[in-house]
């Protein structure tokens, strides 16, 4: 029985769609070491500035929620270098820490200090790469880049504006993966819980 396969895209195959909405031709490779062409170099740049742009949002996806940082021997708590945003858990509601970065580990502004003693749980939003994204958000993040390429280097404001099209349809479905995946809820249900709603066809089948 064959297998089948989900065609997911690359950051080379995002160039090359970045090329072809601007009138370009592909290329083979990403070659962005040595002598590399200064129009691919400037398009990969777009691509990675506007997928840390996309993924500093926030999403289901990149945030996890209630993680353990403990400090090291010099009780420092060193921030993840893939780190773009985090806050202490249920901040919000403890206000005896407020930690920032500092020196690439936090710092605490309520007791102006960077060492701790204990553990922390925080709230983490992760950059990824760009092949280990969900599709819709390559899909989005390539549309996007695609807009500030036919800004920035062509500038055709009406070709910028058709493909304005593709990423707001792309966005939106970011927006229904996002729905389908972070099963939102106006209770806030917490994880590890369960809570089953009424089902208003229950009375049909009293």
């Amino acid at each position: 029985m064959a297998t089948s396969t989900i065609d997911t895209d690359t950051e080379l195959s995002a160039v090359n769609s970045i090329l072809g909405a601007i009138g370009q031709s592909p290329v083979t490779n990403l070659d962005l070491e040595g002598n590399p062409n200064p129009e691919i170099s400037y398009i990969y740049n777009i691509l990675t500035e506007v997928n840390k742009d996309v993924q500093n949002e926030g999403w289901h996806f990149n945030t996890e929620y209630h993680i353990p940082a403990n400090p090291d021997d010099n009780k420092h708590i060193t921030i993840p270098t893939n780190a773009i945003r985090y806050d202490i858990h249920d901040g919000f509601k403890d206000r005896t820490k407020d930690v920032v970065m500092r020196n690439g580990r936090l710092y605490d502004l309520v007791e102006h200090t960077d060492l701790f003693t204990g553990t922390l749980y925080l709230d983490l939003v992760t950059l990824y790469k760009f092949n280990d994204l969900p599709n819709p958000f390559q899909r989005y993040i390539t549309y996007r880049a695609a807009v500030r390429a036919a800004t920035q280097l062509v500038s055709n404001p009406q070709l910028a504006q058709l493909l304005k099209e593709d990423e707001f349809k792309s966005r939106a479905a970011c927006l229904e993966y996002e729905c389908d995946k972070a099963d939102p809820s106006f209770f806030g249900n917490p994880h590890e819980s369960v809570y089953h709603s009424y089902q208003p066809y229950n009375v049909l089948s009293r």
